[in-house]
């Protein structure tokens, strides 16, 4: 490690004299640090080396990892056929915070304690692989659409086609347009978030007519609906506005409207039971629901 470091000393700022008083300085800090922290000793070896040109160096070092992590940025998915897809992915430090900190905030510690009672969380301080992963699922479903680039003069858009007596609470599943299939209950839930674009299909499968998109809770709505609600409505839950999902009371496939009076937020495991047919739902007073399990 200590090679590398001075190895790594940019020729044109520093002579053999300074590359040497470089080496003597690590080699006296190995008998103190171990070689992790005698790496980040490392990145900062030039404000020892070349003080004055400490500056410039580690402007032109930053942006060679930079160029060099953009460079290497991959993404790789791969489906299972068991209902799982698995991925690696490769990014830049920078970027890979910015992630870490929107899961971080997603899968908070004290809001799972508070959906899922204090067992669920005890004695962890942060979120596990798993916690992460499901919240990567709800940063997936919360992106903003309008953000999107088009693509063959849409947004990015996944096309989920199902029956309208599946729509309507039947359990034939739903067909995503890329081959997947996934249960009518969680089309029925995405449904809640997504905009719906209605199709006239004839019995081999192909549209005859194709309506126009059909957005749930406008922004103002949501808005509205925070003001309200002050977060999930399920009884006992304390997820914020910003992490939950605008529900309506009445399904729109039934007849609902989209309204501030007929919806209310759901952080999305009550959002998921709202249209889980295991689960029944009851009002409270007060504006607050609770689920129970079906006999």
């Amino acid at each position: 490690m200590i090679v590398d470091a001075v190895d790594d000393l940019p020729a044109e700022l520093v002579d053999d004299d300074t590359r040497a008083k470089a080496e003597e300085f690590l080699l006296e800090q190995a008998g103190e640090h171990d070689a992790i922290t005698l790496r980040r000793l490392a990145k900062r070896l030039m404000e020892v080396a070349a003080p004055e040109q400490a500056d410039a160096a580690e402007a032109a070092r930053l942006e060679r990892e930079e160029a060099a992590a953009r460079a290497a940025a991959r993404l790789t998915m791969s489906d299972d056929g068991h209902g799982k897809t698995h991925g690696r992915f490769t990014i830049p430090p920078h970027h890979a915070a910015m992630l870490r900190a929107a899961l971080l905030a997603i899968a908070a510690p004290k809001h799972q304690h508070a959906v899922n009672g204090a067992g669920a969380v005890a004695g962890e301080r942060r979120p596990g692989p798993e916690r992460l992963g499901q919240a990567f699922c709800g940063y997936l479903e919360r992106y903003p659409t309008d953000r999107v680039p088009d693509a063959g003069g849409v947004a990015a858009t996944i096309v989920i086609t199902m029956t309208l007596d599946s729509l309507l609470g039947g359990l034939r599943a739903a067909h995503l347009h890329t081959g997947e299939t996934i249960s009518a209950t969680e089309a029925r839930r995405l449904a809640c978030e997504a905009g719906i674009v209605p199709a006239v299909l004839d019995g081999q499968g192909r549209p005859l007519d194709v309506g126009r998109k059909r957005r749930f809770h406008t922004k103002t709505h949501r808005v509205a609906l925070a003001l309200r609600d002050g977060g999930c409505t399920a009884e006992g839950c304390d997820w914020p506005p910003g992490l939950c999902h605008a529900h309506h009371d009445v399904p729109w496939s039934c007849g609902g409207v989209t309204s501030v009076a007929s919806g209310r937020l759901l952080c999305p495991r009550h959002h998921a039971r709202a249209h889980d047919p295991a689960y029944k739902t009851k009002h409270l007073p007060g504006g607050r629901l609770t689920f129970h399990r079906r006999c």
